[in-house]
């Protein structure tokens, strides 16, 4: 069909979202189109929108003897679901029925296409069945495979299991392929003993699995983790006298190394030399990892030897891994010669490299060894401040290093090795320890230094430690110079000080702070978000639904924390009175829920916001009425 038919009727796909005034108007012009050029139409590059598809295809069907031809369905359901429209789409069969077009396989694999492509396998699944029910179409097997693998790809191996046994009863007889789906999506799931029998019914209805499908399954386990599973596999493939390749015994080898499972590898390793297999450097490094993380390092290092004699050359991640576990068992002696060589064979070290016999010497306090190899680390032109944080988080983070990790800053702070974070990292693991004296010595350093200012890190380690020490107000401090510097606190000090403020009576400054969180941040607590169900509760000045949301909190297992009390406090003295308040208070201490002593404590404090509560109405008003000037503050002592 000519193309320039085609645009003469659909404008060439150029303005389609302007409104279908012009392609009215040209098909009011048009006696009579071709079935072929509906087609063309409905699939031009780019299509249509649907609001103008449509219409132009119930147009030109209601011409007299006119009859779609099956090009124009098939695009028009590639238009709709293209468009996002898979509900219209799956109406094709319909549609050609209405039409008087027999419905057959074409249909039913264009519609599994499209829903597959777009990631819709249950839509998929739909349209088989319901092409196999409604319009008596038997799916082809190629049909099944690709709805099979679209349901694996996303994880749906229960409807796989039954779409593979809807197969059989509509006499569908699978294909080696369609074996390696189910055998696949089993393998991801786990789902051994199934997976085993898959394979019998694969060996006795079509052929024995290869060394491909075998690899894939090893694959597809060990990535999953089921290396148990992956075990009995791998032993099947032995019954059925399929020899493994070299990619299944390295991913194999892998697999049982990342498990803790060396005797086993190792055992798989002398079958690939003794069968004369290519050893590569990954199943080298996979042992010595293994090795290593057993706590067999000196097999680790037997493997680098033997690795090295064969003439592979180490890379920097072996050496890292070699260095991590001869410092463990404190061999730092070795581990320095093996950094050593890493410098000689023109490797760059990194700070996984010498982090380990940094923290070796910081521990034994060995500190011209320590700073022998900063100095080093200095001479070869590596970043030294970065290299001593990723230091001081394995150090400093080690149960009982926290006070020596201070001491150790202090000894190469003097050579102006510092930065932010390592600050931030020492006040973190002070505050762990309740050493906020210390971390407040720390800070003030920061606030008095020139280039080490305080960041977003500082403020919220440093806002739960001024609660704790009582100072709220210096807390308040830290919190809105985050806020001028447009800075998001943590969460842990957005709950510190919601805390604090509340046990200080601010309960205004407490729910505004509560509702700042959780604008801010992504997924805040849980007693915050049931902060907003209580004033939500409070507004229908119903105790009864306050009562609800607080048994809902026990039911789950969240503590009432001060701040729901305080939304009980406020919500009930901004939507209804304090009887409301004192009643669900009453409530809650019957129950056992607060004690009596907290009892009085909240009722102490429900009086005070009432009296703050009053006292701002008193000078709102006369703001009002301009009458604060005549206002006379006396003093106790007048």
């Amino acid at each position: 069909m000519n193309s320039g038919a085609a645009e003469e009727v659909g404008g060439g796909g150029v303005g389609w979202g302007k409104g279908g005034g012009g392609l009215e108007k040209k098909q009011a012009e048009l006696r009579r189109v071709a079935p072929e050029l509906v087609a063309e139409v409905l699939s031009a590059r780019p299509p249509p929108p649907p609001p103008l598809a449509l219409p132009f295809f119930l147009w030109a069907g209601r011409q007299k003897g006119f009859r779609h031809c099956f090009p124009a369905f098939h695009a028009l359901a590639s238009l709709l679901s293209a468009a996002g429209l898979p509900a219209a789409a799956d109406q094709l069969p319909d549609l050609m029925r209405a039409h008087g077009k027999p419905v057959s396989h074409s249909q039913l694999n264009l519609l599994v296409r499209l829903h597959t492509g777009a990631r819709r396998p249950l839509r998929a699944l739909h349209a088989l069945r319901r092409f196999r029910h409604e319009f008596s179409v038997q799916p082809e097997v190629h049909a099944c495979n690709r709805v099979l693998g679209a349901l694996a790809a996303a994880g749906h191996v229960d409807d796989t299991l039954k779409l593979f046994d809807e197969m059989s009863h509509c006499s569908v007889r699978p294909m080696p392929v369609t074996f390696a789906i189910m055998v696949r999506a089993l393998a991801r799931a786990g789902m051994t003993d199934k997976l085993l029998e898959m394979i019998g019914r694969m060996r006795a209805e079509v052929c024995r699995p290869d060394v491909f499908v075998y690899t894939a399954l090893v694959k597809t386990m060990v990535r999953w983790g089921h290396m148990e599973g992956c075990i009995r596999v791998w032993e099947e493939m032995r019954r059925d006298h399929v020899d493994p390749d070299t990619m299944a015994y390295t991913t194999m080898i892998a697999g049982l190394c990342n498990a803790g499972m060396v005797e086993k590898a190792e055992e798989l390793f002398g079958e690939m030399r003794r069968k004369g297999l290519l050893v590569d450097r990954m199943v080298y490094a996979s042992l010595i990892d293994g090795y290593v993380s057993t706590g067999r390092v000196s097999d680790g290092c037997r493997v680098l030897k033997e690795m090295v004699d064969a003439g592979y050359r180490a890379d920097l991640g072996i050496y890292n891994t070699l260095i991590g576990g001869l410092c463990e068992i404190e061999r730092e002696d070795k581990a320095h010669k093996m950094f050593q060589i890493v410098v000689q064979e023109d490797l760059i070290p990194s700070s996984e490299t010498v982090s380990p016999l940094l923290a070796c010497y910081a521990d034994k306090g060995e500190m011209v060894k320590f700073f022998g190899l900063v100095d080093k680390l200095v001479e070869l032109s590596l970043p030294i401040v970065e290299i001593l944080v990723d230091f001081l988080k394995l150090f400093a983070c080690k149960s009982g290093n926290e006070l020596k990790a201070v001491e150790v800053f202090n000894a190469f702070r003097r050579r102006g090795h510092y930065s932010v974070g390592i600050y931030n990292i020492l006040i973190e693991n002070l505050l762990k320890i309740k050493e906020g004296k210390k971390a407040l010595v720390l800070f003030e350093e920061m606030q008095s230094s020139d280039d080490c200012k305080p960041d977003s890190c500082t403020y919220s380690h440093m806002i739960p430690c001024f609660v704790d020490e009582g100072n709220i107000e210096e807390a308040c401090s830290c919190y809105n110079l985050m806020m001028k510097a447009v800075w998001i606190p943590s969460i842990s000090a957005y709950c510190a000080l919601v805390k604090g403020l509340c046990k200080k009576g601010e309960i205004n400054a407490a729910i505004s702070l509560v509702k700042d969180c959780l604008g801010n941040v992504e997924n805040g607590p849980m007693e915050f978000k049931y902060t907003l169900t209580i004033l939500e509760a409070c507004q229908s000045k119903s105790p009864e639904k306050v009562i609800k949301v607080v048994d809902e909190m026990i039911e789950l297992g969240y503590s009432i924390e001060e701040i729901i009390y305080s939304a009980i406090i406020y919500g009930f003295c901004k939507y209804a009175s304090s009887t409301e308040a004192r009643k669900v208070l009453s409530t809650m201490r019957d129950r056992n829920i607060i004690s009596e002593a907290n009892y009085i404590v909240y009722e102490d404090m429900l009086n005070e916001h009432l009296k703050n509560v009053t006292a701002d109405l008193v000078i709102s008003g006369l703001k009002f009425l301009d009458l604060e000037s005549k206002l006379k503050w006396r003093s106790r002592d007048d």
